[in-house]
């Protein structure tokens, strides 16, 4: 297998139409060259760029209501965060990165990209709970899903929604989270698919609604 990027497949020009087409080219070149040198991308993804990563993001899309204030908790690499910015520029972004070498190059690509609905933040998603409330959080290979509640609930206004890629493992992590669902008082959890058409196989999301979380916890959270 081939370590150099591959030229983007047809299905790409209409997932990032118009503008986002040349930031998506650009984004695509800043992760096989910047992004591999630095670690934040495996050699061995570069081949797998378009279709593995751009495209299987971009889908993600599909379950994001519009104008809304997303957080993309761990974000790395920039995905899903920078990709849902390019193909959705209604939607403001914050990109969630604790780790600093990720942090600067995901300012390189805010910027290189002109991405003027995003934000970058150094944090964990602990420490930025009770000052910023969005509408939606997002996340992909971060952590099972019963931890990944207890990071994103507490940055989700009520109503607000956790999505979060988990593929082939979605329906495991939800039947084994139901116990965190409820103790983060979740008002709904699905399974999502997008893409159909677009990737292969679909992308699987667990969708997850926030609630009004039950009195102890808010009560623990106060304090």
């Amino acid at each position: 297998m081939s370590d150099e990027l591959p030229e983007p497949p047809e299905i790409a020009r209409d997932v990032f139409a118009g503008e986002a087409w040349d930031r998506a080219i650009t984004f695509a070149d800043l992760l096989a060259g910047p992004g591999v040198v630095r670690g934040l991308l495996g050699p061995r993804e570069v081949p797998r760029i378009w279709d593995r990563h751009m495209l299987n993001c971009a889908v993600v899309a599909e379950a994001v209501p519009p104008d809304v204030r997303l957080v993309d908790i761990g974000s790395g690499a920039g995905l899903p965060g920078v990709v849902l910015a390019i193909v959705r520029p209604d939607i403001t972004v914050t990109l969630l990165e604790p780790l600093l070498r990720r942090t600067v190059f995901l300012e390189e690509c805010v910027e290189a990209l002109k991405l003027d609905n995003v934000e970058v933040l150094r944090g964990r998603a602990e420490e930025l709970a009770g000052k910023r409330v969005f509408d939606v959080a997002s996340a992909r290979a971060v952590a099972p899903l019963d931890r990944l509640l207890k990071w994103a609930m507490p940055l989700l206004r009520e109503g607000g929604e956790l999505i979060a890629m988990k593929g082939e493992r979605a329906a495991g992590e939800l039947a084994e989270a139901q116990e965190q669902l409820r103790a983060v008082g979740a008002r709904t959890a699905e399974l999502v698919t997008v893409g159909r058409g677009k990737v292969e196989p679909p992308a699987t999301l667990v969708r997850v609604v926030a609630g009004r979380p039950p009195e102890r916890a808010r009560r623990r959270r106060r304090r």
